[in-house]
């Protein structure tokens, strides 16, 4: 697993693949010597290293920045990869862009304007990283907890969907990356299904809630 980006969401993935089992491979805007804390913390299985590298050393690269850095991101070495996008839009801290101002485009899809020979996938955005920490659950137990994925690419969602179950959690195909508007912030499978933030462990959810809350999704 190939980080680009290493913030909360980014560092608890990562922690939670290093608990199933899988490699991680960090990076950040601030070089590799920024992240020793965490490699040190996550133990041997993960490394640091520049975002160009993290690209290239991933199976799967988990992309984790603000939306107004795509223009950064290493395009070549994430050719025909998997890539996770957990990327949030916001205006008061990524400026104003008016495709995603308005409804011609979703964040994913200008994602894949700069790394288009990548499959993408939409997923992770749509959870604190608290309770993503906290929710996860074996196959087949009751209280497992469903998170939204889309995208364009059947391969790239097999292959997210089972890295997903690895570390504990089911998936609900919510479309084409041009649908991933009904998870964007403010929607209704946006945070609330897992409870308030003041919850740290959250509350687990089912398929079946997160896909009514897409289906109440408007635009």
């Amino acid at each position: 697993m190939g980080f680009i980006g290493s913030g909360a969401i980014g560092s608890t993935i990562a922690r939670l693949a290093v608990e199933a089992g899988h490699q991680v491979v960090l990076s950040n805007s601030r070089g590799p010597e920024t992240l020793a804390d965490t490699v040190a913390e996550l133990g041997p299985a993960a490394t640091a290293a520049t975002s160009g590298e993290a690209a290239a050393a991933g199976d799967i690269v988990v992309v984790t920045v603000p939306v107004k850095a795509f223009p950064t991101l290493p395009a070549a070495p994430l050719a025909g990869k998997t890539v996770i996008d957990t990327c949030n839009y916001g205006p008061d801290r990524d400026g104003h862009i008016p495709e995603l101002d308005g409804t011609s485009l979703t964040s994913s899809e200008l994602l894949l304007r700069y790394i288009p020979d990548a499959g993408l996938v939409k997923a992770f955005n749509t959870i604190y990283f608290k309770h993503l920490l906290s929710l996860g659950r074996p196959a087949g137990a009751a209280d497992r907890s469903y998170l939204p994925i889309a995208g364009d690419s059947a391969s790239a969602k097999a292959a997210v969907t089972e890295f997903i179950d690895s570390i504990g959690y089911g998936v609900v195909d919510a479309g084409p990356l041009a649908d991933g508007w009904r998870q964007a912030p403010g929607t209704p499978v946006w945070g609330t299904p897992y409870g308030p933030a003041s919850n740290e462990k959250g509350q687990p959810v089912g398929q079946d809630a997160i896909r009514a809350a897409l289906a109440t999704a408007t635009r």
